[in-house]
């Protein structure tokens, strides 16, 4: 996926399925290289048994190259974690990762589904309100490594008509 021109996450055949325990180690070097104050396998580890977690990676060539960590609370839910690794970014992936979240949520009854963002993230806030996320309120210091507020994102989800 690194070299050459960009395709869609379509050209390159992308698999999200449930992760597990054999993902853990690509999912924490993801983490490390997409986040300054980054998770620890450990605490990924937990989040495999966790009924109300829904940890997905996204699989290219039988490897990881992203993940998402979607927290239930039914009606809310988190939208804790999506990343894709830098080598893997600008095919689509996190996009399918966001649709793939959206979709599992929606199923599990989700009403309101928010998540975090680093107010500097303009690329991670112009692809969450592209389905239909909006600002919700801002959480000042949030994130550490360095300091800077979070923005807090909203997206109401209907059933869907069937």
């Amino acid at each position: 996926m690194g070299g050459g021109a960009r395709t869609s996450a379509d050209a390159v055949k992308i698999v999200l399925r449930p992760a597990n325990g054999e993902d853990l180690n690509s999912i924490s070097v993801i983490e490390r290289l997409a986040f300054s104050d980054p998770w620890s396998e450990a605490s990924f580890a937990g989040l495999l048994s966790g009924q109300r977690v829904r940890l997905t990676v996204a699989e290219a060539d039988h490897a990881v190259v992203g993940y998402s960590v979607l927290l239930l609370a039914t009606p809310d839910a988190d939208l804790a974690n999506l990343a894709v690794a830098p080598a893997a970014r600008g095919f689509g992936i996190g996009r399918k990762l966001l649709d793939g979240v959206v979709k599992t949520a929606r199923g599990a009854g989700v009403e309101y589904m928010y998540l975090e963002v680093r107010q500097s993230n303009a690329r991670a806030i112009a692809l969450y309100e592209s389905v239909g996320f909006r600002p919700f309120s801002v959480r000042r210091k949030y994130y550490r490594e360095p300091v800077e507020d979070a923005h807090v994102l909203r997206l109401e989800l209907r059933p869907e008509a069937g």
